[in-house]
């Protein structure tokens, strides 16, 4: 059962803690049974509640030293990011690295990760109206606004606000495989690989609504992965032009729609490494990238492991690929 600590502070932002809360810790039918050890560990509080905000009392019954041991340590929204987390925190975060266990910040929980140092030449991202203030902040860290998360291996940085759900979908899928993610994804009523960053909320955060929603077309490709789909094949289906057809992808998804279906493709071919033994030629052919060198190519690119490789380490154990930048438009 791997162990996850949540680092509970004064005035942190709850929207960003209780969606860890409620992915992390509750108990549903359908999840592994060697599911999180989830840890709530409150750090300079000096024993008392933490306010998340002004609106909530948040019980933690744990520590620094439970935090400290943790196999993955979740650091939310910081609560001001003007100001420096409480030293106790960023202590127990580099001690919690220096053993081995993975790092993750949601949101401007990056500010927090960077006070560390351990963000120093990488590359990291957090909510792209803090993207200026990060890098300012912090000189050496390399801020990329417009993906959902990246994720080193050891350290993962997330974007704003929802894409605390990407982040989280993210590390189920790397801990417990991706069906288990897309059977939590579809409980949360939530896109288990959401294509396209956070680029495209930058300048428009709402676009405009329409009738013409993309939802039955991007399912029906989702279920014809393995034909040969094209710009002009899917306009025809949406009874629009390819033009118009592209315009509204990005739009709604802020990514073209080859580079969605890449991006299905690569999820599907996961899937199929995961819980089939179909050898790699067949796996090319079920996810619609044809040949096992296509696959090979796409994959290794996407994924940073060879599709072989990435079933012989699912199958051992926690796949690991480093680094990758989510959901990069």
């Amino acid at each position: 059962m791997p162990s996850l600590a949540i680092a509970v502070t004064d005035g942190l932002p709850f929207f960003e803690l209780a969606i860890p809360c409620h992915i992390f810790g509750t108990d549903r039918p359908e999840t592994p049974a060697d599911w999180y050890d989830l840890r709530l560990c409150a750090i300079g509080t000096n024993g008392a509640p933490a306010l998340a905000r002004s609106w909530f009392s948040t019980h933690a019954p744990c520590g620094p030293e439970e935090l400290i041991t943790a196999d993955t340590v979740l650091v939310p929204a910081a609560a001001d990011v003007h100001g420096d987390p409480p030293p106790e925190l960023t202590e127990a975060l580099r001690t919690a690295h220096a053993r081995g266990a993975r790092l993750v910040s949601l949101c401007s929980g990056a500010f927090t990760l960077a006070a560390t140092g351990l963000l120093d030449g990488r590359t990291a991202t957090t909510h792209w109206m803090y993207a200026a203030l990060l890098a300012e902040r912090h000189p050496a860290v390399t801020v990329d606004p417009s993906v959902l998360y990246v994720d080193h291996g050891d350290v993962l940085t997330g974007a704003g606000s929802t894409a605390a759900i990407d982040v989280c979908l993210h590390l189920v899928r790397e801990d417990f495989g991706t069906q288990a993610a897309n059977t939590l994804a579809r409980q949360l009523v939530a896109p288990a690989h959401r294509p396209g960053g956070q680029a495209q909320f930058i300048e428009t955060p709402l676009p405009p609504r329409t009738d013409d929603s993309l939802a039955p077309l991007l399912h029906w490709a989702g279920e014809h992965l393995d034909e040969p789909l094209t710009v002009a094949g899917l306009a025809d289906r949406a009874n629009t032009s390819a033009r118009t057809l592209v315009r509204r992808f990005h739009a709604a998804t802020g990514t073209t729609p080859m580079q969605w279906l890449q991006t299905q493709r690569i999820a599907r071919a996961r899937e199929l490494l995961e819980n089939t033994d179909l050898p790699v030629d067949r796996v090319a052919e079920q996810c619609g990238l044809g040949t096992a060198a296509n696959l090979r190519r796409h994959f290794t690119r996407a994924v940073g492991v060879p599709p072989i490789d990435y079933r012989r380490s699912y199958r051992s154990g926690r796949t690991v690929t480093h680094p990758v930048a989510a959901a990069r438009p």
